[in-house]
């Protein structure tokens, strides 16, 4: 089996871009009041600790990739989910477990965000998520993206894929639009999981991560009021994200690290470097995770929230890739 993960790393490799750092991707509001606890970030060591990573649990189901490299999470006997929570039967090359679980948020026909000279979300969101691959892998990690190109993916598959792997950690990458206005600081948030401590304490150390290697950057930046580690509750009391919800049992947290449609935060992720500082800032936090005690920091009380999120990531209007 170890034979076979090698093999399909060199798969999963062959979707991501070469190089440490990613190239460039194609292509006033009235503020809400809300009270916030926030802690002040620590100043974060630009050493990351040496650690062995733990041993990926390997007990199943897991995951199969197909020829094309497109990941399928096993859901019954030789039978898989595809892309659109499809059920075929299963063939490729197996995975029983990864450390680390990427998911690039949206895709295919479900662009995401889009910024106000056209910068799409769902590429950005792709390529951060190749360079945290990268970077994880050169530090001995072993990591699986939930899509691997650009097509659609449901909640449900990317979830299962995740589930069916047992990582350490599942991280969701996504950019944010329509803030509550303008902001002196990064407006980054990062949202955990409402009973899983050790999502809160990742969160926190996102937060961190990011929060310091974005300030140096002075632009007018845009914020949510709240903006924070912090979590989104459904109207049971639950989380309201799905990738979050889905994800129960695995440490999971949703990243939405800048403003998309903010004029000035969109020019900056078109810069392969400032990509590359948000990528290495959610690998630092990741690291920190596993290889510190470190509480975490920047985490906020929400304020109510009823609008929803938006649509997309069901099988509603979902296309197949070809396996």
């Amino acid at each position: 089996m170890r034979r076979a993960l090698a093999i399909v790393l060199v798969v999963l490799g062959a979707c991501s871009s070469s190089g440490s750092s990613p190239t460039a991707v194609p292509g006033s509001t009235a503020s809400k009041s809300t009270t916030t606890t926030t802690t002040e970030s620590t100043t974060t060591s630009t050493t990351q600790p040496k650690f062995v990573w733990p041993a990926v649990e390997t007990s199943g189901p897991g995951v199969v990739v197909s020829p094309n490299g497109i990941v399928l999470p096993i859901v019954g006997d030789g039978i898989v989910d595809t892309p659109c929570s499809n059920q075929t039967a299963a063939s490729g090359t197996p995975i029983l477990g990864a450390n680390v679980v990427i998911d690039p948020g949206h895709g295919g026909n479900e662009p995401g965000a889009v910024g106000p000279t056209g910068l799409i979300e769902k590429d950005v969101n792709f390529a951060v998520s190749q360079d945290v691959k990268q970077q994880l892998e050169a530090e001995g990690a072993n990591v699986v993206l939930t899509r691997t190109a650009d097509y659609n993916t449901t909640i449900k598959t990317r979830a299962e894929i995740a589930v069916d792997l047992h990582p350490q950690v599942f991280m969701s990458i996504h950019h944010n639009a329509e803030p509550d206005g303008p902001s002196d600081v990064p407006g980054n948030e990062s949202y955990y999981q409402i009973a899983n401590p050790d999502s809160k304490r990742l969160a926190g150390l996102l937060w961190e991560e990011i929060t310091a290697a974005f300030s140096p950057h002075k632009i007018a930046w845009a914020a949510d009021t709240d903006h924070g580690a912090k979590f989104r509750p459904s109207s049971s009391g639950g989380d309201y994200y799905g990738i979050l919800r889905r994800g129960a049992g695995i440490t999971t947290v949703l990243s939405e690290a800048a403003f998309i449609s903010n004029p000035p935060e969109e020019q900056l992720l078109r810069d392969p470097a400032f990509l590359h500082s948000e990528a290495t800032a959610i690998t630092k936090a990741i690291t920190r995770f596993l290889a510190t005690p470190d509480p975490g920091s920047g985490f906020v009380e929400p304020y109510p929230r009823t609008e929803p999120a938006g649509g997309g990531g069901g099988p509603e209007g979902c296309t197949d890739p070809a396996l």
